[in-house]
C-alpha cells in the first residue's frame, strides 16, 4: 500500500537554488560568447533565460518528489506511524511502495527475531539449574529464572565476586575469560541451609551480541552428597552406639546359655535388662532412620499449612500422661490470633514431642513446663528477610537444672550428651536436637536455646507464617 495520494510540494527556494546551479555552465559559455562578440547579447540572455526557466519547470516536479521521498525515509527513520504523502505515479511512488516493501519485510523479520529471543529466554528460565552470561570483565549480562531466585533478581550488570564470594569459583572464571579452557569446580554456598554446587564454566566459540563471552551453570549436588555423607555417618554412628548394647546381648546370652542356664532368678533379671537394651536398640535405629529421612528432604521447603494450635493441644494432650508421672504441669499459651504456618504436620509434631518431652525429663519434680505460641514481627537474621517478617515463635520452657553456657552451641550434634548417663538412663538416644534442628531447618525456620545452671531451659522454635499463593 503507498503511503499517499497527495502531491507533495517543494521549497521554492530550494527550486532556484537547484536550477540556477544546474544552469551555471551554459550561462557561463553564454556570458563568455557574448563578451568574445560570438553572438549578440540580447540573444545570450534569451538563451540563458530560456535555459534557465526550462531547468526551473522541470527540476520543480523532480526536486519535489525528491523532497518528499526524503521526508518518507525520515519518517521511517523516526519510527512515525503517519508517513508524508507522496505524489502518485512519479518515481517516488515507486521509490515509495519499494520502501514501504522492505519496511514489512524488516518489521517482519523484526517480529520473528523477537519471538526466537523470546522462546531462548523462556527456555533457558524453564532450565531447572541456575545459569548466568558473563562478559569479559566478569558481569553479569543474561540470567535465568533459577539463578535469578538463587542469587536475587537484579544480577544483570553486577559483578559475580558481589554475590559469589568463593576464591577459587572466581578464579576459574578468570581464567576462562582470559581465553582459558572451560573449567569445573564444586563450591558450598552460605546460608543457613548447606548447599554444595558443581559449577561449570565453558567459553562461548563467538562473542554474543550482548557482550556474552563466558557461560556459567551450577548443578545443586547437595543431594548426593548428603547421601554419602548419611552413609558414612550411618555406618560410624550405629557402629559406635550398637557395640555396647550388642556386647550386652552377647554376654547375657552368653551366661544364659552356660553358668546360668538353670537360675531362674537369673533369667528374670537378665532378660530384663536385655529387653531394655533392644528397646534402647529399637530407639537408636528408629532415631537414626528418621534423622536421615530429615536430612535428605531438607533442601526442599514445605508448602502446605498447619494449623500449629490444634498441633500444640494435640502434642500436649498426648504427654500429660508422662508429665503426671514426674508429677508436672503443662501450661499451654497459645495466642488468640495465631496464625497458620508454613510446615510439614508430621515433622512439626515430632519437633515439639522431643521438645516437650525433654522439657518432662529434664524438669523439676512437681515444677511446670510452658509452651508458648505467639506472633512476633521478626524473628532472627537466619531465617531470611522474608521469612522472619510475621513469624511465629514457640516457646517450651522448664524449670530444671538448665545446661551451662558451654554446652549449648554442641546441643544439636549428634549424639551429644551433656550427662550421657543420665541421658541414656532416661531412654535418650542423643539425637532428638539433632532431629529437631533439621527439621526446622527444613521449614526454613530458626531454633533458638537460652539456658542459665540452675533455673531451666527454654527452646525457642521460629517458623515462617503461611501466605497463600
Amino acid at each position: 500500500m503507498m503511503p499517499s495520494t497527495r502531491p507533495s510540494t517543494s521549497s521554492p527556494g530550494r527550486d532556484l537554488q537547484a536550477a540556477l546551479l544546474l544552469a551555471a555552465p551554459a550561462l557561463i559559455l553564454l556570458i563568455l560568447l557574448a563578451v568574445l562578440r560570438q553572438i549578440h547579447p540580447a540573444v545570450a540572455a534569451a538563451g540563458g533565460l530560456f535555459i534557465f526557466l526550462a531547468l526551473l519547470l522541470l527540476i520543480r516536479r523532480h526536486l519535489a518528489d525528491l523532497m518528499a521521498a526524503e521526508a518518507l525515509v525520515r519518517s521511517y527513520d523516526d519510527g512515525q506511524t503517519k508517513p508524508p504523502l507522496i505524489r502518485p505515479g512519479g518515481w517516488a511512488s515507486d521509490l515509495a511502495a519499494a520502501l514501504m516493501r522492505l519496511r514489512t519485510n524488516w518489521s517482519r523479520e523484526l517480529r520473528l527475531q523477537y519471538a526466537v529471543a523470546g522462546s531462548h529466554e523462556t527456555v533457558l528460565d524453564c532450565l531447572p539449574d541456575p545459569l548466568l552470561l558473563l562478559d569479559d570483565k566478569r558481569r553479569v549480562v543474561r540470567a535465568n529464572l533459577t539463578a535469578r531466585k538463587l542469587f536475587g533478581r537484579d544480577l544483570k550488570g553486577r559483578d559475580l565476586a558481589q554475590f559469589l564470594r568463593d576464591p577459587e569459583l572466581l578464579d576459574a572464571v578468570d581464567t576462562v575469560l582470559a581465553e582459558g579452557p572451560g573449567q569445573e569446580i564444586s563450591f558450598e554456598s552460605p546460608g543457613t541451609v548447606h548447599r554444595i554446587f558443581l559449577a561449570r564454566i565453558e567459553p562461548l566459540p563467538v562473542k554474543a551480541l550482548d557482550d556474552a563471552k563466558a557461560l556459567l551453570t551450577f548443578h545443586d549436588i547437595s543431594a548426593l552428597k548428603r547421601i554419602e555423607q548419611m552413609r558414612a555417618d550411618f555406618v560410624a554412628n550405629a557402629s559406635h552406639e550398637l557395640r555396647t548394647p550388642l556386647a550386652t546381648l552377647s554376654g547375657f546370652i552368653e551366661t544364659l546359655q552356660g553358668p546360668a542356664r538353670n537360675d531362674a532368678e537369673a533369667h528374670e533379671k537378665f532378660l530384663a535388662i536385655m529387653h531394655e537394651q533392644t528397646t534402647r536398640m529399637s530407639r537408636l535405629v528408629q532415631d537414626l532412620l528418621s534423622l536421615s529421612r530429615v536430612e535428605l528432604n531438607e533442601l526442599t521447603p514445605p508448602t502446605d499449612g498447619v494449623n500449629l494450635a490444634d498441633l500444640l493441644s494435640s502434642v500436649a494432650d498426648g504427654l500429660q500422661l508422662a508429665a503426671k508421672t514426674k508429677d508436672e504441669t503443662l501450661l499451654l499459651k497459645i495466642a488468640p490470633d495465631l496464625p497458620h504456618v508454613t510446615g510439614d504436620g508430621d515433622e512439626l509434631m515430632q519437633v515439639f514431642q522431643n521438645l516437650i518431652d525433654n522439657a518432662i525429663k529434664y524438669g523439676r519434680k512437681g515444677g511446670a513446663v510452658t509452651i508458648e505460641a505467639r506472633l512476633i514481627d521478626k524473628g532472627p537474621m537466619t531465617m531470611g528477610a522474608e521469612a522472619r517478617q510475621d513469624c511465629v515463635a514457640v516457646t517450651v520452657e522448664d524449670e530444671g537444672e538448665g545446661i551451662d553456657k558451654e554446652h549449648l552451641p554442641r546441643l544439636t550434634e549428634r549424639f551429644y550428651r551433656v550427662d550421657t548417663a543420665r541421658s541414656r538412663a532416661m531412654g535418650g538416644t542423643g539425637l532428638g536436637l539433632a532431629i529437631v534442628k533439621h527439621i526446622v531447618n527444613r521449614h526454613r525456620g530458626a531454633l533458638q536455646i537460652d539456658s542459665i545452671a540452675g533455673t531451666g531451659s527454654r527452646f525457642t522454635v521460629y517458623l515462617p507464617n503461611f501466605k497463600k499463593a
